[in-house]
């Protein structure tokens, strides 16, 4: 195969696990909604906590349709397969994210159908639904799905279809397995936790600041404990190998820690990434003044979910196994766009600086100033 080629599929596998990883630090969103009525004890309170999450939504919801955007342009067959075949997963996400939309705009609207408290209750919903739902379906990467690929089936007249689900669930059955399940708690506790320290960051409130702190303890344990769960089972379990020669695909034992070792600088991302999360989390529990732990758990999350995801794509590693059919797994190769796609689409990725630099001006513009009790009585703009 064309250096060039494989060159550019590693390299937008690259693109698409670093917008993951930004989505999953841009999850504090729905974590902070998911603490609606645990931190705020009083209806002001709950209006700084839903202004403070709610000036970032879209952030969160614009990264989410953008990683979707970049996996169909660069890997189309996972596109196909997953959303066309677990659409029930990616149904019930969408809805969600709907709801969350919908929710934020039509609370504070006088005589709205529902009435304000339903509208939290949706944005309760999408905290804890979301991440859970966006974890659990990340999981398969690594433990795979239940599905078919046949491309000789392109040519049938009647029914030119690649992909089939092997199970009427479509999608539902991957929380049957424990370890999916695993990951996508311990994305709902990441979550939470990133949604604590934004607001000891963000809000100046003596009563939220403490409930966040007295919160981030327990939140910590739960994450920790899922996390570290899933992180050894990973490491120790048989992953899903592609021979180089033959693309053949087979089982391997070891093979995501025998990928860290034989990619040092994804082990490093991961280390520092850990590094990273932790110092944020445990210097904001011990140190009662210090309040920019979310800058430092946030790098370190991102770091930590890029370098996961680059060990379930690069290092001739199949990123989307069938569990009923072991050659039909979704590798770099066997399921990218043309050389030409991914070569136009690269020269388009060079806006992404740009892009990267206007969110953190506008980031930046709407924490200028911190959220208090003064600003949500006085008017303007306000969830």
């Amino acid at each position: 195969m064309d250096a060039t080629y494989i060159f550019l599929q590693h390299y937008w596998w690259f693109i698409v696990s670093l917008l993951g990883a930004l989505l999953t630090f841009l999850l504090f969103v729905q974590g902070g909604q998911s603490l609606l009525f645990t931190i705020g004890k009083t209806q002001l309170q709950q209006k700084m906590l839903l202004n403070s999450t709610g000036r970032k939504w879209e952030f969160t919801f614009t990264t989410l349709v953008t990683f979707g955007g970049a996996f169909f342009a660069s890997f189309p067959l996972f596109y196909s397969t997953s959303f066309g075949g677990a659409y029930w997963v990616w149904i019930l996400l969408l809805f969600c994210f709907v709801l969350q939309a919908v929710s934020y705009e039509y609370q504070e609207k006088k005589d709205n159908l529902l009435g304000k408290k339903t509208y939290q209750i949706f944005l309760f919903l999408n905290g804890v639904l979301g991440p859970v739902l966006i974890g659990t379906a990340v999981g398969t990467f690594f433990n795979g799905a239940e599905f078919f690929v046949r491309k000789d089936q392109l040519t049938e007249t009647l029914m030119p279809v690649i992909s089939s689900w092997a199970t009427p669930w479509h999608g539902l059955e991957a929380v049957l397995v424990i370890w999916n399940v695993l990951l996508g708690l311990a994305v709902f506790f990441l979550a939470r936790v990133l949604a604590l320290l934004y607001f000891i960051n963000n809000i100046n409130d003596v009563e939220i600041q403490q409930r966040s702190r007295k919160h981030l303890l327990i939140n910590t344990i739960l994450f920790l404990a899922f996390f570290l769960t899933f992180l050894v089972h990973l490491l120790l379990q048989d992953g899903f190998a592609v021979n180089p020669e033959t693309k053949e695909i087979f089982r391997q034992p070891f093979k995501y820690f025998t990928n860290l070792i034989e990619m040092p600088g994804v082990l490093a991302a991961l280390l520092i990434g850990v590094i990273g999360v932790l110092f944020g989390i445990f210097k904001t529990i011990f140190s009662i003044q210090w309040r920019k732990g979310i800058w430092f758990t946030g790098i370190g999350t991102v770091l930590t979910v890029l370098a996961l995801l680059l060990c379930a794509g690069w290092n001739n590693t199949a990123y989307y196994p069938s569990v009923v059919d072991l050659q039909s797994s979704l590798t770099l190769e066997n399921s990218s766009s043309s050389l030409f796609t991914l070569k136009v689409m690269s020269y388009v990725s060079i806006l992404i600086p740009f892009v990267l630099a206007y969110i953190f001006y506008a980031w930046r513009a709407l924490d200028r100033f911190k959220i208090d009790g003064r600003e949500m009585r006085e008017g303007g703009h306000t969830y």
